[in-house]
């Protein structure tokens, strides 16, 4: 098993510690691991998609959720827009290279976390029979 500080390693000499309490690092993950970020990130995947389109492939997000977290992935440049001047307006969005790679490591987690669901749901079975 790894322990945290091997797998830390090496990482000290980066100039931005997410465990830092000013870090500007940490805003970008919560806006990638977010309820809704990660879930728009990963569905921007697949490819360039309409705003209507990604709001039905996200279920449950409303339009302001999904409009407040594009703009967050848009200005911390994993996200781009691009707005058509047609009637009416068009707006697609797309992952840039650097969104591209973070919604890579997500969907490997994704993965991993729906391959492990049966383990998951046993597992709370148990805790909550413990606790009844």
């Amino acid at each position: 098993m790894t322990t945290t500080q091997e797998f830390t390693e090496g990482l000290d000499d980066l100039p931005y510690s997410v465990f830092a309490k000013a870090c500007p690092s940490r805003g970008t993950l919560e806006h990638v691991t977010g309820r809704w970020g990660g879930l728009a990130l990963t569905a921007l995947y697949e490819g360039s998609l309409r705003f209507n389109e990604l709001r039905r492939r996200v279920d449950g997000v409303s339009e302001k959720m999904l409009s407040q977290t594009l703009h967050a992935l848009e200005r911390d440049g994993l996200v781009h827009r691009e707005a058509q001047p047609t009637n009416p307006p068009r707006v697609d969005y797309e992952l840039t290279p650097l969104g591209r790679g973070v919604a890579e490591r997500l969907l490997a987690l994704i993965h991993f976390v729906e391959g492990s669901m049966d383990d998951v749901l046993a597992a709370r079975e148990r805790y909550d029979s413990a606790r009844a």
